[in-house]
């Protein structure tokens, strides 16, 4: 928001807006505690008249010791239940009530490890005002740090599945007003949960979880995954695409090389086959690893035919030589091994356990 909307915003047009230290402003899309931020607060020793101050978000008590660093992430949040019992923001209930306007705000969902992020605001675009305390601390300069922090209270019910604490937020201007005329005894009725229907949120980047992120990225809706609702096969349907490519183009290859091994076996024998095609980006791999496969088929089937002509030949000379031993009436009848000799198997055998 610029500077000067925010008086609007906080609906005071009835009277002159006082500034203070304005120029350290810097209108932002991811607000973090530390930054500075314009509040509205009541002008000191007038009635109806406000100032328009910069203060930094995160309260820094006024008893914090000169020489402490300031933490400004310790109280960036007053929980409305315990404003009234806490020494660091009791005593600022009477005199130091202050208005922040923002456009919206961010709630983290948490979903165990995980952590997704909300925009939260109003549905016509109008600025949120909320309920906020402020303070001022000297350092051990001598300078007055003003520091502020933003009440919150427990969750609507429109929002209580994104978390259960949410800001205080004022929908009208009697609410604003009485919260900075400082009125005791309307504080617990004020400090509620806004649930006016006109409140809505989508999903953001969790990068604007960083500090240095910042820009209209910071509340542009994204789109949520929905790993629930995926079919599983969905995560294999890129590998087993190609697994079904590579199992067909096996099988056509197998189907391909067994027809000319039939074919060679036997001239006579018929077989049609179909030529080999490939509709995926990996075609030029699959054709080379076709053509490999087939090489080394051709050559298997030969090597057979050639070592089955092998062992014939062998097995014919074996036969002639042991009855050449059986027909020499000077030598004993060698033993022959059965064929259920286990231990060293001839050829013969061999081709009868086949």
């Amino acid at each position: 928001m610029r500077a000067d909307d925010i008086p609007r915003a906080c609906r005071r047009n009835d009277g002159p807006v006082r500034t203070l230290h304005i120029d350290r402003y810097r209108p932002s899309y991811n607000v973090s505690p530390g930054s500075n931020i314009p509040v509205i607060r009541r002008e000191d020793g007038s009635d109806g008249g406000v100032v328009l101050q910069c203060m930094k978000w995160g309260l820094i008590p006024s008893f914090t010791k000169k020489t402490d660093k300031p933490d400004h992430y310790k109280m960036f949040n007053a929980r409305s239940e315990s404003i009234s019992e806490k020494a660091s923001f009791r005593r600022l209930i009477p005199k130091s009530r202050c208005l922040v306007s923002v456009e919206g705000f961010y709630e983290w969902k948490k979903d165990g490890s995980k952590k997704q992020p909300y925009y939260i605001h109003l549905k016509d675009g109008q600025p949120l005002v909320f309920a906020a305390l402020y303070d001022s601390w000297e350092n051990s300069e001598g300078e007055i740090i003003y520091t502020f922090t933003i009440i919150t209270t427990s969750s609507s019910p429109a929002l209580q599945w994104l978390h259960d604490r949410m800001p205080v937020i004022f929908g009208d201007k009697e609410a604003s007003d009485a919260w900075l005329d400082g009125s005791s005894s309307k504080v617990d009725t004020l400090l509620k949960p806004y649930e006016n229907p006109d409140l809505i949120w989508y999903p953001v980047t969790p990068a604007m979880g960083k500090p240095s992120f910042d820009g209209p990225e910071c509340i542009k809706e994204t789109k949520l995954k929905t790993d629930g609702n995926v079919p599983i096969s969905k995560f294999f349907s890129t590998k087993g695409a190609k697994k079904e490519v590579a199992l067909n183009s096996d099988e056509k290859v197998v189907k391909l090389d067994s027809a000319k091994c039939l074919k060679e076996e036997d001239p006579g024998s018929k077989v049609k086959t179909e030529p080999f095609s490939s509709t995926e980006k990996e075609e030029h791999d699959s054709k080379s690893s076709v053509m490999a496969f087939s090489h080394g088929v051709a050559e298997n089937c030969q090597m057979k035919r050639e070592h089955e002509e092998e062992l014939s030949a062998d097995s014919k000379v074996t036969s002639d030589d042991t009855n050449k031993l059986l027909a020499s009436p000077g030598r004993k009848k060698p033993k022959l091994k059965s064929a259920g000799d286990h231990k060293q198997p001839s050829v013969l055998s061999f081709f009868a356990k086949k």
